[in-house]
C-alpha cells in the first residue's frame, strides 16, 4: 500500500471516529426516553431529563411506576400550565395513575443536575 493512501484510511478513519463520538457526546447531553423492554403487558425505558430540557408534551394511558435511578425534583406541567412537583429520592419507587383521556403533560427537571428514571408502564388493567 502507497503511503498516501495509507495515510488518507487512517484520516477516513479519525474523522468517522471523531463523527461517531460527537454524535454519542451529543445524545448523552440531551433529555431523551431510550426504550428497555416491552411485551404485551408492560413496558419499560429509561428517562434522563436534564435541568431546562423538558420532555415534550406526551400521555399515559396506562399506570405507571418511576424508578429513580438518579433523584431530584421533577415538575409535571399538564397542558393547562397546572403544575405537580415531585421531590423523587435515588433508588425508590413511586407509583403514577393512569392520566385522564385527552390531557397531556410534561416533565421538567428543577434542579441543577440530570434525573434518571426507569419507568415501568402497565399496558393493560387488571
Amino acid at each position: 500500500m502507497k503511503p498516501l493512501t495509507r495515510a488518507a484510511l487512517l484520516l477516513v478513519a479519525a474523522l468517522s471516529t471523531s463523527a461517531v463520538i460527537s454524535q454519542v457526546t451529543n445524545k448523552a447531553a440531551q433529555t431523551q426516553r431510550t426504550p428497555q423492554f416491552e411485551n404485551e403487558d408492560v413496558k419499560v425505558w429509561k428517562t434522563v431529563v436534564l435541568p431546562n430540557q423538558p420532555l415534550a408534551m406526551h400521555h399515559h394511558d396506562h399506570p405507571r411506576v418511576i424508578i429513580a435511578l438518579t433523584g431530584g425534583t421533577m415538575n409535571i406541567v399538564e397542558q393547562s400550565g397546572a403544575t405537580e412537583t415531585h421531590v423523587w429520592e435515588t433508588g425508590k419507587a413511586y407509583w403514577l395513575p393512569a392520566m385522564p383521556p385527552n390531557t397531556l403533560h410534561s416533565d421538567i427537571n428543577a434542579g441543577e443536575k440530570p434525573m434518571e428514571v426507569m419507568v415501568v408502564e402497565l399496558e393493560k388493567e387488571n
